[in-house]
């Protein structure tokens, strides 16, 4: 690991960008919504891109076989797993992978955890199948007597988020384990988007599914993207990943996903495998670092509201406010009143109006203005 931090860019330089992120808000609106970060890109990623554009090399995407030693090569050195890449597909996100994969065998319900990326409810919406919703127990285990009972009334896919989205946790590899033992007795798929994995925090295991033996082989299906870990969300470019006794699956995938990512994504995603680790450490320490922070602020500042779990990876905090008094709908009146925009609990399950998910891969300075801004409105009402 690192020793080093990556400074978050100056509050002007972030205004300044094209992103969501700071164009979906006025300019006096603190944005802690959506998942991107606040610090500088990789330099390898830099200048793969930059050469591919003074080489004028912006035609569609061919073949790329870089990406699959890339990525195995990644996951040894990472989580001591040499995957089988022999089946690999392209495609221009983990969103559009996930929901060609279901579309393409005919899924007709699948089972979720709630609260979950909010993600999850939109694709599955999109492709106007049931969602089975197994909600996450009390201490945020997976409920296996609520995911049996699904299996069991015939529902054959699961979403797995690990590392989880909204929580931050990281599964264990006797959760995961019984996992696939489950979908195996079943003959159910479980569909692990793992693209918040290379962010793990030290200290703590990242289990690949795949990685877990005959069940999990039998039963899985990789999904991932440097998106999230490296910050490349807007180069569009995913994959999936299935073993041999998996890859029938694949058969009617639609080609055109390999063409419809993108060049400048799929040879920076490569990049970013091949070249990008010292870069990733070094922004694991300061993630690690604003999560403390965050963490100890949310508790001089908002000490009415809870932290649920304190992240084992990623930059996402999920939050419970049902003791700040803001409402109904705390996110409208946190953005309306506080300048701050967060994601509202409901986005990651109909259950959770008093949560809120907040991004903190940013500068300190801009984690205490948020909670100040909150916490003054808190104030107003307690005074009133």
């Amino acid at each position: 690991m690192s020793d080093n931090r990556i400074g978050a860019e100056s509050r002007e330089a972030l205004r300044a960008r094209h992103s969501a992120k700071w164009r979906q808000y006025p300019d006096d609106v603190l944005p802690l919504f959506v998942a991107e970060m606040d610090y500088p890109i990789a330099e390898p990623v830099k200048r793969i891109l930059t050469d591919l554009v003074n080489a004028n090399d912006l035609g569609y995407l061919g073949a790329i076989p870089e990406i699959a030693p890339a990525f195995a090569e990644f996951a040894e050195k990472r989580w001591g797993w040499t995957p089988d890449t022999s089946h690999l597909k392209l495609a221009c996100d983990v969103g559009v992978a996930t929901v060609e994969f279901l579309r393409a065998n005919h899924a007709k319900s699948v089972v979720v955890t709630s609260p979950v990326y909010s993600g999850f409810w939109s694709w599955l919406t999109e492709l106007n199948v049931d969602i089975v919703d197994v909600p996450l127990t009390d201490a945020f285990d997976m409920d296996f007597a609520g995911i049996e009972k699904a299996f069991a009334s015939g529902v054959r896919f699961f979403l797995l988020c690990n590392p989880h989205n909204p929580l931050g946790r990281v599964f264990g590899r006797e959760e995961l384990l019984a996992l696939a033992q489950l979908a195996d007795k079943y003959g159910a798929t479980v569909i692990a988007d793992e693209i918040h994995a290379p962010l793990t925090f030290p200290g703590t295991e990242f289990v690949p599914y795949l990685s877990l033996g005959p069940a999990a082989e039998r039963t899985g299906v990789l999904v991932t993207s440097t998106s999230k870990s490296w910050n490349l969300a807007g180069l569009k470019a995913a994959f999936l990943l299935v073993h041999e006794d998996k890859a029938a699956m694949f058969d009617q995938l639609p080609a055109s996903m390999h063409y419809r990512s993108s060049i400048l994504g799929a040879f920076s995603m490569a990049t970013a495998y091949s070249e990008g680790v010292p870069w990733l450490d070094t922004t694991i320490d300061t993630i690690v670092a604003a999560r403390d922070h965050f963490a100890n602020e949310l508790e001089r500042l908002l000490p009415g509201a809870h932290l649920e779990w304190m992240p084992d990876a990623g930059y996402l905090a999920w939050i419970d406010v049902s003791g700040l008094g803001l409402g109904e709908t705390p996110n409208e009146r946190i953005l309306t009143d506080a300048k701050v925009a967060l994601v509202a609990g409901t986005n990651c399950g109909p259950a959770y109006v008093n949560h809120v998910r907040i991004n903190f891969a940013t500068s300190h300075e801009i984690i205490t203005e948020a909670l100040e801004r909150i916490a003054k409105i808190v104030e107003s009402v307690k005074s009133h």
